[in-house]
């Protein structure tokens, strides 16, 4: 290394000697990707779970380097210092690397490793970029490949990713329930292929949304023993090259300790470097979460659709003028957002699954846009079930009058005519229907006169149909 004035020094690699800025923590290897990949303007400090990852993988192999002795106590303790600075949330601005680059992931892991490199070096008292005294390859990538810390990362990422978002939608459910319990007496019709159907509770609808994404609680659950699989000590195709005998078995006892997962060695390491199946089904777990995100988005903007010429049985919170030319609309903006965020979480699932699928022999070189759109997305689904939660479920109401106007909250609307065939049969329940609907009678009224049945027997029948589906 050499001095270019104040503001520069001169870092060298294979191709040969680059200008880095001088208050860098990065290097050669970083500012090359810097030129080279100029893409989405994200760059991997935007995702903190990876760079923290990043950094409990190499404070891992460090230590079990160290533990087998082929790295310094010194350099040990130094590069350890500079890992867990990074973990803690510092230094993040330094990860620089656009997040969309070829190699594998290589220019992320010569991003971290310079990184954690000068910061080691400052910890020993040395200049940024004085590799003499401690090296990012030699010392830092020790006994590793891109190909197994890389991945190794990414799993690490997703999971403390995925565990945020089960967190969400947990509390996103619960509250979903709490609206179900508040609606258990609002009585309103059901409908299927939006045509009135039979008589339910408006608490029953809003149980259901909390149960169904509860479900998607338990798939992600599901993931995380898969994403504890790792392939460290693989090295560049799973064969352990260069990686020195009981690094492995160290570097991963480290791991699981640094993390608190429950890591364990991939059992054929050749396969794990290549194989990116897990991913896929993070994605269709993801996939799946965030369609039935956005149906549930779609029906409370059905339900709250008006107000005055829509269905209006529900009112959302109003959050901000809905037009710039419409005085006093307000539109379902939180549910909007989320249905946003479900379409760009589902097309990303076709780019990741064409990702995995053009992976070639021992390594798939896509990666790099199989973790981003993953842990984006993730992000994205977690802060938009934190949005629905608090500035939209937590503030609906049942608009009880208009139900009650209406008519759809009462039990003599044609729908609950249902529960009147079991008594009357198919035929004449239908020829009730048919007449309520066109003379716009109560069907109470109708079965009645046509001396089917009672007054009060239909209306115990009716009521205790409402009752079960309540």
């Amino acid at each position: 290394m050499s001095e270019l004035g104040t503001g520069f020094r001169t870092e060298s690699d294979a191709l040969g000697e680059l200008a880095v800025p001088a208050d860098a923590y990065w290097g050669v290897h970083t500012a090359r990707a810097l030129e080279n990949f100029r893409v989405s303007g994200v760059p991997v400090g935007a995702h903190p779970p990876l760079v923290r990852a990043l950094a409990q993988v190499k404070h891992a192999a460090a230590l079990a380097n160290g533990e087998i002795g082929v790295l310094e106590p010194h350099k040990v303790r130094a590069i350890a210092a500079a890992c867990r600075a990074v973990a803690e949330g510092r230094h993040h601005d330094q990860f620089r690397v656009d997040v969309i680059q070829g190699g594998a992931g290589t220019s992320t892991n010569m991003n971290a490793n310079e990184v954690i490199a000068n910061l080691a070096l400052e910890h020993l008292g040395h200049e940024r970029g004085r590799y003499e005294h401690l090296d990012p390859l030699d010392d830092v990538n020790r006994c590793q490949s891109t190909n197994d810390t890389y991945p190794t990362a990414l799993r690490i990422a997703i999971s403390a990713a995925l565990t945020e978002l089960a967190a969400e939608l947990t509390l996103l459910s619960a509250e979903f329930r709490a609206k179900g319990e508040e609606f258990a007496d609002v009585v309103k019709v059901g409908r299927t292929q939006l045509q009135d159907a039979v008589p339910m509770t408006l608490g029953r609808e809003f149980g259901a949304f909390g149960v169904t994404l509860a479900e998607d609680v338990q798939r992600i659950g599901e993931t995380l023993p898969l994403l504890a699989e790792t392939s460290l000590g693989a090295t560049a195709i799973g064969t352990g090259i260069a990686a020195e005998p009981g690094y492995a078995a160290a570097a991963v006892r480290h791991l699981r300790a640094l993390t608190g997962l429950a890591l364990t060695p991939a059992a054929d390491l050749v396969e794990a470097t290549s194989d990116t199946g897990v991913f896929l089904l993070v994605s269709g777990v993801l996939k799946r979460t965030a369609v039935k995100l956005s149906k549930v988005c779609s029906d409370l903007r059905l339900l709250a659709s008006g107000p005055h010429a829509g269905l209006a049985e529900i009112n959302l919170p109003a959050l901000q003028a809905g037009s710039s030319v419409m005085p006093g609309k307000v539109n379902p903006v939180i549910p909007e957002m989320v249905n946003q965020i479900a379409f760009a979480t589902a097309g990303a699932d076709v780019a990741i699954t064409m990702a995995a699928d053009n992976g070639q022999l021992q390594l798939n070189a896509f990666e790099p846009l199989i973790g981003h759109l993953l842990l984006q997305h993730i992000g994205w689904l977690t802060h938009g079930c934190a949005a629905l939660r608090t500035r939209c479920v937590a503030g609906i109401t049942a608009n009880r009058e208009h139900l009650a106007r209406t008519g759809a909250g009462t039990a003599g609307t044609v729908g609950a005519v249902t529960a009147l065939a079991p008594r009357i049969g198919h035929e004449a329940a239908a020829d009730v229907s048919r007449e309520a609907v066109r003379t716009g009678a109560d069907v109470v009224d109708v079965v009645v006169r046509r001396g089917l049945l009672d007054r009060a027997t239909a209306l115990r029948l009716m009521a205790a149909d409402v009752t079960a589906a309540g």
